[in-house]
């Protein structure tokens, strides 16, 4: 979770282009950041893709007030609303994003090419029809702060316990290396979101760090079948509220109307 997925990108940049803070062309250079190109298929009143910039202004055009996302994995259909073509498609690449204003939802399909560190990526995001409704299990900013350092102590306390990898001087190190990236300047969501879901974003992409590093550090001291259980059973929940926190952190702006102009 150090990396923002594509559709916070396009929901958060988004949202402060609608706003009016960021420029089209801006709004479009950070949604595409290390990626080759971006275009967008099945726009309406578009014959074949365009690029973001023309997407997004034609989606305000046609009445988009606002972005929000989800990130759906099996299970767990957080942050959809229907109908089951464009949730099985967004479940199939575990994020997508969702007009606020008009019923059209935009799903990443993602293309690499080339060796590992010069990887040549291209996406293109179909444009679905979506149910306008309530999106599934997204909390508040406040419900999600809350969940977040009840979830980071719980899962501590436990990894510990069962002397994970995780808990231990290989996570510290991975936190240490995030908090430099942090201070050197990495833009967490975009111009014009309350401080209050920059922190619940960043606490998030912490906690999503630790999960992460305790599942790829073996199995630590947890070496039975029962102590291996017991780490995936105190993962799995956190993962979830990871996962909610991030949605409820990009969702700001259209759950609450909170970006400030």
């Amino acid at each position: 979770m150090l990396v923002e997925p594509r559709s916070g990108l396009l929901a958060a940049w988004g949202n402060a282009l609608l706003a009016g803070l960021v420029s089209p062309d801006e709004a479009a250079l950070a949604i595409v950041g290390e990626d080759a190109v971006h275009r967008v298929d099945r726009l309406p009143g578009e014959a074949g893709p365009v690029g973001l910039t023309l997407a997004l202004g034609r989606l305000r055009g046609l009445g988009a007030t606002g972005f929000r996302v989800a990130l759906p994995v099996p299970g767990h259909p957080l942050g959809l609303s229907g109908p089951p073509d464009f949730n099985a498609r967004a479940l199939e690449a575990e994020e997508a994003v969702v007009a606020y204003g008009v019923p059209y939802g935009l799903v990443p399909e993602v293309t690499e090419a080339g060796p590992a560190g010069d990887l040549h990526v291209e996406v293109v995001w179909r444009v679905l029809p979506v149910r306008e409704a309530p999106p599934a299990d997204v909390p508040s900013l406040g419900e999600a702060e809350r969940e977040l350092a009840e979830a980071l102590r719980d899962a501590t306390a436990v990894l510990s316990r069962l002397d994970v990898a995780g808990s231990g001087p290989v996570a510290e190190a991975a936190m240490d290396a995030y908090r430099a990236r942090a201070e050197r300047g990495r833009d967490v969501l975009a111009p014009g979101y309350p401080p209050r879901a920059v922190r619940v974003l960043e606490m998030a992409q912490r906690v999503g760090l630790l999960v992460s590093v305790a599942y790829e550090n073996g199995h630590g001291g947890a070496v039975s079948a029962s102590e291996i259980a017991a780490r995936g059973e105190a993962l799995r929940p956190v993962e979830r509220v990871a996962r909610r926190a991030q949605v409820a952190a990009y969702n700001a702006y259209v759950e609450g109307g909170e970006v400030r102009r």
